[in-house]
């Protein structure tokens, strides 16, 4: 049988071992390219994936992340940058990693193909009907995404699956199929490299659509962010600064003045009392451009 996907060969691998460094590099960066052009139409599914997140959360429910092996991390990394960017509480947007913290150590494939670990970490997870969960398989087949998939589905969660091959089970199975079909790796099946970058971005671009959604992005501004060390205190006062069109002293003594939270200050900046700034925000769901 034809290997296909991501296990099919690669037209510029032929000789590759051969070639310059110079010539090698070029290659791989060419293919890192392609692989981000196969996400333009994945945007549809996307938009679909981050509104139904974006709501979730809006409800007070929960996004989770679950993924093995390369697609798992980059759905870590995704899903840790929210809490420090986007200010969205960690245990709103729980992670299931195949094999947990210690496989972040030493990756190991075995738990990738363990179903009952999968079902575990779901229970863990606590997501519950009208939640929704981003699934990541780069093959679409690995049984810890597919395993997890069915049983949030049963649980009443919807499953938004990612996978580069087309017709693969995780698409299949998902309620918003997310398919970025990266196709051959120049390293035949090594889908940390085409297939975990453009997972990568799709994560990127959808966290941010669910971020603006939530009001904690406004005019390019992370104005939901936790400003817990130097740089992000520093990025708080300018990012007040700016949008309420105020010094950076005047920014400072309103970050003060709500205890370093950015979306208030900025209202308080521009005259509105702290308590009464929290309260109108409040009623907005937590979005700025009606106030401002």
């Amino acid at each position: 049988m034809t290997a296909s996907g991501t296990e099919a060969r690669h037209p510029a691998s032929t000789g590759l071992h051969a070639r310059s460094g110079g010539d090698v590099l070029g290659i791989l960066l060419q293919a890192q390219v392609s692989a981000l052009a196969a996400l333009e139409a994945a945007l549809p599914a996307l938009e679909r994936a981050a509104e139904a997140a974006g709501a979730a959360l809006r409800r007070g429910g929960k996004l989770g992340y679950a993924g093995a092996g390369s697609s798992g991390l980059m759905a870590l990394a995704d899903c840790l940058e929210l809490a420090g960017t986007f200010g969205i509480a960690p245990e709103r947007t729980p992670m299931m990693f195949a094999g947990g913290a210690e496989a972040l150590l030493h990756l190991k494939g075995s738990v990738e193909d363990d179903p009952a670990l999968a079902l575990a970490d779901l229970d863990r997870a606590g997501l519950a009907a009208g939640d929704v969960i981003l699934c990541l398989s780069a093959s679409g087949r690995t049984p810890y995404a597919l395993a997890i998939a069915t049983a949030a589905q049963e649980r009443g969660v919807t499953v938004a699956g990612f996978a580069n091959v087309a017709g693969s089970a995780l698409l299949e199975r998902a309620d918003i199929p997310v398919l970025i079909e990266t196709g051959a790796e120049v390293v035949s099946g090594s889908t940390r490299m085409g297939a975990a970058t453009a997972q990568k971005v799709a994560l990127n671009m959808l966290s941010v659509l669910v971020a603006i959604r939530l009001g904690h992005v406004h005019d390019g501004y992370m104005v939901n962010l936790v400003a817990d060390n130097i740089k992000l205190v520093d990025r708080a006062a300018r990012i007040v600064a700016a949008v309420a069109g105020v010094t950076r002293d005047e920014a400072e003594v309103a970050l003060s003045r709500t205890g370093g939270a950015v979306k208030p200050a900025i209202l308080v900046a521009r005259g509105m009392a702290s308590d009464t700034a929290e309260a109108r925000l409040a009623e907005t769901g937590g979005l700025l451009a009606p106030l401002i």
